[in-house]
């Protein structure tokens, strides 16, 4: 029996819920190393009445309970569509689902229990897929004392480790959270938390201002045509978030309609145009990013490796590299990740090392009292067959993570 290599497909929705991320990867230990190999790249589509049902259960005062129940089964089955079309381009049977699902709430503020609720029932998704699912990452890390974010801070600092240059590594979706991979990679020195607004607040913006007809700014366009208002600037800068020292995390409970509309409504009444208000939330995400690294990085990164939706637009990843200068810029995509879909490969490693029952955490980076497995197991019919091959597997540590760069063909990428 040849217990590796696993086919894993990890999945995720994020805090835009315009799509699903769906990557299958195979995954295969060589001694201390993950070699991670990308076999397809699929994202689903949210139909919009399912997107506005997600986008109001983000709201307390509009959130029902039955909603909550419904929309997770609904969610669930459109998790495992996009699964099935994934793995079905890749060409492979899969092994393991990690499904990091959506998360709707997450409350980690001091003065409330601290709590997290992620949403796609990976019964549904196990049910159809006829595989074995990880889900429900988030919980665990809290009850260990942590902030549960972010999640991505285990695999970039096994995967972004290097003895010569200190790294961060940035992500910039829906909310923006850095990884500080110091010199060496030593996890034990590692810092993450949520630097504030990604994308989150440009694209309710965008979507508010054309009535529903544009979800994001397709390559920068509105914000490269807009003006900055730098007395908005300065104001959304004075957030108290800025000041929290990490570890930290945030989301649309403090960065959401409530915080952008009141301030769009401003802008309409003093005449500033759709451009300007874009420019000026770009210019937000990009001075809040730079503004984070100054105050509670230890030094200055010499490398910046940026990812997530943010990476695409050209004008914020021109401000952020006049602002980061001297460290160099880079992007995923020079590591051999891709800048969208990033997300569900992590989540497809952190589902295998749960399943091989070994931590998935970093506490320097979360905040815990120590790394904790997190992710629930959901049996599907290949479960006995899976543990069998796991528990021949020879006992080790997982201290890197390497993607194979090949020079074949490339997988299979389709969108919605």
């Amino acid at each position: 029996m040849n217990p590796s290599p696993l086919v894993v497909l990890g999945m995720i929705s994020g805090t835009s819920v315009d799509g699903l991320d769906a990557a299958v990867v195979q995954l295969t230990e060589d001694d201390d190393t993950l070699v991670v190999r990308l076999l397809g790249y699929h994202e689903g589509e949210v139909d919009e009445a399912l997107r506005r049902r997600v986008h109001a259960l983000f709201s307390p005062a509009e959130s029902r309970i039955d909603e909550v129940c419904e929309v997770n089964v609904l969610l669930g089955e459109a998790f495992a569509r996009t699964g099935a079309v994934a793995a079905r381009e890749a060409g492979v049977e899969l092994d393991l689902v990690a499904s990091h699902g959506q998360t709707v709430w997450h409350q980690v503020a001091p003065g409330r229990t601290r709590s997290t609720l992620q949403i796609g029932e990976p019964s549904t998704i196990a049910e159809r897929l006829g595989v074995t699912v990880v889900a429900d990452f988030r919980p665990r890390d809290i009850a260990a004392g942590g902030e549960a974010a972010p999640l991505a801070s285990y695999v970039d600092v096994l995967l972004f480790g290097d003895e010569r240059q200190s790294r961060a590594i940035q992500n910039i979706g829906g909310i923006g959270n850095v990884t500080w991979v110091p010199v060496g990679g030593r996890a034990d020195e590692a810092l993450a938390f949520d630097t504030g607004p990604g994308n989150v607040l440009i694209d309710h913006a965008i979507w508010r201002l054309t009535d529903g007809t544009q979800r994001f700014d397709r390559d920068g366009a509105l914000a490269g045509s807009g003006s900055v208002d730098q007395a908005v600037l300065g104001e959304l800068l004075g957030h108290p978030y800025f000041a929290q020292r990490p570890p930290k995390t945030t989301g649309r409970e403090l960065f959401g309609a409530q915080f952008v509309d009141p301030l769009i409504d401003r802008a309409e009444r003093r005449g500033l145009s759709v451009a300007d208000v874009v420019a000026t939330l770009t210019a937000f995400t990009a001075h809040s990013i730079a503004d984070q690294y100054h105050r509670f990085l230890p030094a200055p990164p010499d490398e910046v490796v940026i990812g997530g939706g943010g990476s695409q637009n050209p004008v914020l990843m021109g401000m952020l590299g006049d602002l980061l200068a001297p460290s160099r810029v880079l992007v995923h995509e020079d590591f051999g990740l891709p800048a969208v879909g990033r997300e569900a490969i992590y989540f497809a490693i952190l589902g295998y090392q749960a399943l091989h029952g070994r931590p998935n955490t970093i506490p320097s980076c979360t905040g815990a009292d120590h790394a904790v497995v997190m992710g629930n197991l959901v049996p599907g019919p290949n479960y006995l067959a899976l543990v069998e091959r796991v528990a021949a597997m020879t006992e080790r540590t997982i201290r890197r993570v390497v993607i194979e760069r090949s020079d074949q063909q490339d997988p299979p990428v389709s969108g919605k």
